[in-house]
């Protein structure tokens, strides 16, 4: 973990104190101790020269040796020092402290030598005569040079004064100079990095306080600001921050805002929209794509394109579009029940190769309307066709000359009167589904009981059931709620469901009528569960929550095959033209419209040679 930046301000101000510091120390110890040694080197050279001055003239340097013993012992005890008196020629005439007739000759001493040539001498050197350190100080005692012996050689100088003073007192002082040299150091080095720190941190305070802020705002939170309490760098850094952090908030807010409006487009879209990127893997696929594909809308992102598509027209399609770099268009059918879609490809250079945009248009229910507009066209022209052509024959026969047979044109006349009453009954069917439709007839809708509205068509129909050796029941429970309804219209609903039955179920055949009650949950659940309903085809999806009357018309007749079964309730549409004998095809469209308009639902269920149950459900009044 790196330091912070407290810690790499600091430390090298640390750094470069205790050097400063350690540099000062050294300094003042050794300027110190020169000092102390200049001082007492000073001192040495006055005191011998005081000494000199007082030998100048002592009749003692004609003496024997000894003479000058007594002389230095009383020096020495007078100024606490050694003193040696010494011949011109080196011999040692006197000392305080050791033996001189012990000692060698001193002449080639450093400190005498220098005295001889400058006029003074000092040096510091270890003694081998009392073994410790010492300090010397040397100067010539000299006398009228014309006095002076011709075999001096140095004229005029009879003798050298050499005082000495050990060092280990001046090295203790100095020593003591040093510690406290040192622990000034030491304090004042500790008190300028406490400074320093102090300073760092008031330094980085600033900074790490803009870095929380900083992190929050990357954690999501875009309203963290912090505010500037001076007017330095770090003053203008955290206002520049600030603006920054604004202007970043707005921007981010008008991103989301249109993402979010993208999102909601998408999402509600009945196209189905994916892109890929420049490696093909899908990186944007929303509800409807994946619907149409029968993906799952999380697990599809990232994955390549062709593993969510699963479709080798689509992918062949994505494939030439990618190589060839221009838009392609292809209708595809998802299987046979699947659906009908138009696949738009389009390139998205800047993606990358394989970047693009597929759109999934669904023209399911255009190409259902068309087929139901082709259907129509075909089965109206086919109802029309028959009497028409009928008609036309009759007019042609009764101008060959049957007007002269008066039974013949009678019979003609009738027969005609048969196929226009046919073709008015289809115009009027057709007039009052399309009034039906755009809801031009009015609906007197009053509370109506379940046998006022199932009883009169069974009991209209029964003589056509026994004729064709058909058992007609009906189960009406006396408890039923009453529905508000047309009574009439209703009517006309149970009469179109119970003639189809009559009309498809064979000889021996049952068709039985009952009424019921149930109850929708608001979670969708139907009470009682024994009803076992799935109004999945026909006029509704789903019931909404109430209380509802059903009536149940259920056949043992030959029943709709699988793909006839959702477009029964079509105009026109017939399951099976060669046993549906007449009619128009129209009854279960319009009986479909009037339960619409009753806020009803309308449904079938059936299997093929088993017969087929209808289910007209009306709201419940409570």
């Amino acid at each position: 973990m790196s330091p912070s930046i407290r810690w790499r301000i600091a430390i090298p101000y640390i750094f470069l104190i205790l050097l400063a510091m350690a540099g000062l120390f050294l300094y003042l110890s050794d300027l110190v101790r020169d000092t102390y040694l200049d001082s007492l080197e000073a001192q040495l050279t006055s005191e011998a020269r005081l000494i000199g001055d007082a030998l100048a003239s002592s009749s003692a340097w004609d003496q024997p040796d000894g003479s000058f013993d007594p002389v230095v012992w009383h020096y020495a005890d007078l100024l606490g020092t050694r003193v040696t008196i010494i011949g011109a020629d080196g011999t040692v005439l006197g000392e305080s402290h050791e033996d001189r007739t012990q000692m060698d000759n001193h002449l080639y001493r450093p400190e005498v030598q220098q005295a001889l040539s400058t006029g003074r001498g000092s040096s510091i050197r270890y003694s081998q005569t009392v073994k410790y350190e010492m300090m010397y100080a040397a100067v010539p005692v000299e006398i009228d040079e014309v006095d002076a012996p011709l075999e001096w050689r140095h004229p005029g100088v009879v003798g050298i004064v050499r005082v000495a003073l050990s060092l280990r007192q001046i090295e203790a002082n100095v020593a003591r100079l040093r510690s406290a040299i040192l622990a000034a150091t030491l304090l004042a080095a500790l008190s300028a990095a406490v400074l320093a720190v102090l300073i760092a941190e008031r330094t980085a305070r600033p900074i790490r306080e803009l870095t929380k802020v900083v992190q929050y705002m990357a954690e999501g939170d875009l309203s963290r600001r912090i505010l500037p309490t001076k007017r330095d760098e770090v003053g203008t850094l955290t206002r520049a921050f600030n603006q920054m952090s604004d202007r970043l908030r707005g921007t981010i807010a008008k991103l989301v805002e249109e993402r979010t409006r993208l999102a909601a487009v998408l999402d509600n879209m009945a196209d189905g929209v994916l892109i890929t990127d420049g490696e093909g893997h899908v990186r944007l696929i929303n509800p409807a794509a994946a619907r149409l594909l029968g993906a799952d809308e999380e697990a599809a992102l990232g994955r390549p394109f062709a593993l969510v598509a699963r479709d080798h027209r689509i992918i062949r399609l994505w494939q030439q579009c990618c190589a060839e770099g221009e838009e392609q268009f292809e209708s595809v059918e998802m299987g046979r029940q699947g659906p009908f879609l138009q696949a738009i490809a389009t390139p998205l250079r800047e993606a990358g190769p394989q970047g693009s945009l597929v759109i999934l248009q669904d023209l399911t229910r255009v190409r259902r309307l068309e087929t139901v507009r082709r259907d129509f066209v075909s089965n109206i022209s086919h109802e029309l066709r028959t009497p028409l052509a009928s008609l036309k024959a009759l007019v042609d026969t009764l101008r060959d000359g049957a007007l002269e047979d008066p039974p013949a044109a009678q019979r003609f006349l009738n027969r005609m009167e048969t196929e226009v009453d046919a073709l008015t009954h289809m115009v009027r069917e057709l007039l009052e589904l399309s009034r039906i439709e755009s809801g031009q007839v009015p609906f007197r809708l009053t509370p109506v009981g379940v046998a006022d509205v199932v009883c009169p068509p069974v009991e209209r129909l029964r003589p056509q059931a026994e004729r064709a050796d058909l058992e007609l029941t009906v189960d009406l429970p006396s408890g039923l709620p009453r529905i508000p309804a047309d009574a009439e219209r209703v009517q006309q609903v149970i009469t179109n469901v119970i003639h189809n039955a009559i009309k498809f179920t064979p000889k021996d055949g049952q068709i039985h009528v009952s009424g019921s009650e149930f109850q929708v949950l608001h979670d969708g659940t139907i009470q009682p569960e024994t009803l076992n309903l799935r109004p999945r085809i026909g006029t509704c999806e789903a019931l909404s929550p109430g209380d509802w009357v059903l009536i149940t018309v259920r056949d043992t007749g030959v029943g709709i095959p699988a793909d006839d079964l959702p477009r029964i309730f079509e105009r026109f549409y017939k399951a099976d033209r060669a046993r549906s004998g007449g009619g128009t095809g129209l009854g279960l469209a319009i009986a479909k419209h009037i339960v619409q308009a009753h806020g009803g639902c309308l449904w079938a269920e059936s299997v093929e040679g088993r017969g087929a149950t209808f289910y007209v459900a009306f709201p419940a009044l409570t």
